[in-house]
């Protein structure tokens, strides 16, 4: 995928460095560590990494507070190890995305330093101060996503600073000028090392309301978010003022024509807002962002209703941008505990990797997904997340998610000869790499089969996507681009599944995915438990089904 439109249909695999390998003995992943696993990275047929922040961070949210956007975090390594890791990448034929947190800053960014001291001095403007209500309150009821008030006093000044995630990551004042100046210079210091895309965390938290307006509640049947915990009161806002706000679309405009300067470079959004499809939409419209994604498949939601409704919703609003899908990443329980049924098998693993990269646009895959993990469950004493420490025992944070990868089935996974910063669950010693390496029928092994039986067919990296009508467990689909056209369809379930299929033309059954087969026989089609059948179409596109 060498061409400038390369994140069309790619396959993007996010790398969470704290958790990769650790190479230093700290028991934190580090830069060089993600070095020396780039070979196993390009072998898994992957067209691109994705890698969390390694910038200066007081580790407040693990690098997703930043205190300077242009040095890497000594716990991570240096400059030089991330040029040396984008050199061999590139050799490898990876594309490289790194995470730019536009929206806040850390605490300890000199930015804030400056800014909170006084009203008057030349950053005073540089974050979104305001001033109490008369009873000394906050200036008006937003919430932070991690619980409680978004607002926190500043002696310094007597006024009130924004925070929508952390008290330590208080919100940039994008209203200013000088701020969208400052920022996209940062985003042109990594454009100019040479990576080849950005993934833009919580992109539509930029601006805030100037009137500073109150959200309105939300009814109680409705507080159903995404992404955080259902009892959090964040749930009980329409987040209307304090994100998501006109003005960023013209933000969006000027941060794409600096991407525009570098070919081949490409943005990806995530987004949260209160219709984040209809958000997605907008924000990859008008030459604006290349590709964006929310949390719609990154929820408890299961079923291939859902799956077909969300995903056709979206592609009916799209008009000349792209989706991303994901349904792991480093903020959610991973996939096969949140999706599962009891079945947490190779099969059932390598069935949703393949559901995820047979959907239309680009997908991100999780580390950890190519070996089936399922959630680690730690401890509350071993907790790193603020987010599960406020939120325990009814939310249990993000480190299930975040455990070290196990590279062996030695102590530690083989992730580090420290202590790891968080423990390696011991069921997931009996999923090391090593390990799946020597079992021809491993989640690895299936997982490195259908990458690379996926390039082979355009229809499925950049064809456009036809739902079908189908009952449950079956998810049913035309992929067609301008040389082919391909039926697929997967067996959510465990259990046999036979439906038929009114094809106006002829079907010719696809092998070598890897995949348990099903069989597609005059119209009728049988799968398997964790099942699936693609097969090369001629003539018109299938019409309809019946169970």
């Amino acid at each position: 995928m060498a061409d400038a439109q390369w994140w069309r249909g790619a396959v993007i695999y996010q790398i969470y460095p704290r958790s990769f390998l650790d190479t230093d003995g700290d028991g934190v992943g580090d830069l060089p560590g993600i070095l020396q696993r780039l070979d196993y990275v390009a072998g898994l047929g992957v067209d691109a990494i994705w890698i969390a922040p390694f910038f200066k961070s007081p580790m407040a949210d693990f690098g997703y507070d930043i205190a300077d956007y242009r040095a890497v975090d000594p716990l991570f390594g240096t400059l030089d190890d991330f040029d040396r890791l984008l050199a061999k990448a590139h050799a490898l034929g990876l594309k490289v995305m790194i995470d730019q947190v536009l929206s806040h800053t850390s605490a300890r960014h000199a930015w804030f330093r400056e800014s909170r001291e006084s009203r008057s001095n030349p950053k005073a403007d540089w974050y979104v101060w305001a001033d109490p209500r008369e009873d000394g309150t906050a200036p008006n009821n937003w919430l932070s996503l991690f619980g409680g008030p978004a607002w926190k006093w500043e002696p310094r000044r007597e006024q009130y600073y924004l925070h929508n995630f952390l008290t330590e990551q208080p919100d940039l004042n994008f209203h200013n000028p000088e701020v969208r100046a400052a920022v996209l210079e940062n985003v042109r210091f990594w454009l100019e090392r040479g990576v080849d895309g950005v993934r833009l965390d919580a992109i539509n938290f930029c601006f805030h309301d100037r009137s500073l307006r109150n959200n309105p509640p939300k009814p109680p049947e409705r507080r159903t978010g995404r992404g955080f915990s259902p009892d959090n009161p964040y749930a009980y806002q329409y987040h209307l003022y304090n994100n998501t706000q006109p003005e960023n679309l013209a933000f969006l405009e000027a941060l794409r024509a600096l991407l525009d300067r570098y070919p081949g470079v490409a943005a990806l959004g995530e987004i949260s807002s209160e219709d984040s499809l209809a958000t997605i939409a907008e924000y990859t419209s008008d030459h604006r962002l290349h590709m964006g994604y929310s949390f719609e498949l990154l929820t408890d939601d299961f079923s291939a209703a859902y799956i077909r409704d969300t995903v056709s919703r979206l592609d009916a609003k799209m008009r000349d941008g792209w989706p991303c899908w994901a349904i792991s990443n480093h903020d959610v329980e991973r996939v096969l505990s949140r999706w599962g049924d009891g079945h947490a098998s190779a099969s059932r693993a390598n069935l949703l990797t393949a559901m995820l990269c047979s959907l239309r646009g680009p997908v991100c895959v999780y580390q950890g997904e190519e070996l089936g993990l399922t959630e680690a469950e730690v401890p509350y004493e071993a907790l790193q997340d603020p987010f599960g420490i406020a939120f325990w025992p009814q939310f249990k944070g993000r480190d299930g998610c975040r455990t070290p990868m196990p590279w062996s089935a030695d102590a530690n996974g083989g992730f580090t000869h420290g202590k790891p910063w968080l423990p390696v669950p011991r069921e997931h010693l009996a999923l090391a790499v090593a390990r799946q390496e020597a079992d021809p029928d491993s989640t690895l092994r299936g997982f490195r089969t259908f990458m690379h039986w996926r390039r082979e067919h355009p229809a499925l990296r950049t064809g456009s996507i036809r739902f079908l009508e189908t009952p449950e467990p079956v998810l049913a689909f035309v992929r067609e681009s301008a040389t082919e056209r391909m039926l697929v369809a997967f067996n959510l379930s465990n259990q046999t599944a036979e439906l038929s299929l009114q094809l106006p033309g002829t079907a010719r059954p696809l092998h070598g995915h890897g995949l348990h087969e099903g069989r597609l026989d005059q119209g009728r089609l049988c799968l398997p438990g964790y099942g699936a059948v693609f097969a090369q179409l001629a003539g018109n596109n299938p019409a309809g089904t019946t169970p």
